[in-house]
């Protein structure tokens, strides 16, 4: 799901940059000091989630977990998804240093809208988490795969049959992304709960002794 170097137009690109900047300032702001070990797992876990690709046409597909990822960081999803983003980049060349921003918004927005809906709709009950969860699991990646085939389109009608067969590629994805969030969701609900608390309404505030 990663967008190569060379492949979005200029101004998409520093679009994406712009925007990234915006939000993961934001997300910074969010971020409590308690949160950083969950934030620091969370990055982990996408960061090997993602490096597993497997070729699909001219496209490939892979687990992101923007749901779950947004589900269980909140507001810090966004700084998050954009640390590994950057990791990867760097380390193995998994997209590109030019599209980082574009590749942040893809899967950084779909992973904040998440949070906030399960947030707003989980409920109070092992079992509701778990269905929400599972919502929010395959949501985030169709989100995702909607908002990387409209950027594939801006780069010309050469990347339309792309864009579709990146869309009907991430199907089988979506559907296993929802049964993992549902099943991890569910199990944090039964034996850590606290884990599954956010805020998105509550900036970080000094801890006074």
């Amino acid at each position: 799901m990663h967008i190569s170097d060379g492949v979005l137009p200029v101004s998409v690109a520093i679009g994406g940059y712009v925007a990234s900047f915006g939000l993961t300032v934001w997300s910074v702001h969010r971020t409590r000091s308690e949160e950083m070990p969950k934030l620091a797992v969370m990055t982990a876990a996408f960061f090997v989630a993602s490096l597993i690709h497997i070729p699909f046409g001219p496209t490939s597909v892979h687990l992101i977990i923007p749901g779950l990822t947004g589900a269980l960081l909140g507001p810090s999803a966004f700084l998050s998804i954009g640390l590994g983003l950057l990791l990867q980049s760097l380390l193995f060349q998994f997209g590109g240093l030019t599209a980082l921003g574009a590749n942040a918004l893809m899967m950084g927005l779909p992973a904040l809208l998440c949070g906030w809906f399960f947030q707003k709709f989980k409920g109070s009950t092992p079992s509701r988490q778990a269905l929400i969860g599972g919502v929010v699991g395959a949501a985030g990646t169709a989100l995702a795969a909607i908002i990387l085939a409209a950027l594939l389109v801006t780069g010309g009608e050469d990347f339309f049959g792309v864009a579709k067969i990146a869309l009907a590629a991430h199907v089988p994805v979506i559907i296993i992304e929802g049964a993992v969030s549902a099943l991890t969701i569910g199990f944090l609900a039964r034996v850590k709960p606290a884990l599954l608390l956010q805020a998105f309404d509550s900036p970080q505030r000094p801890v006074h002794g």
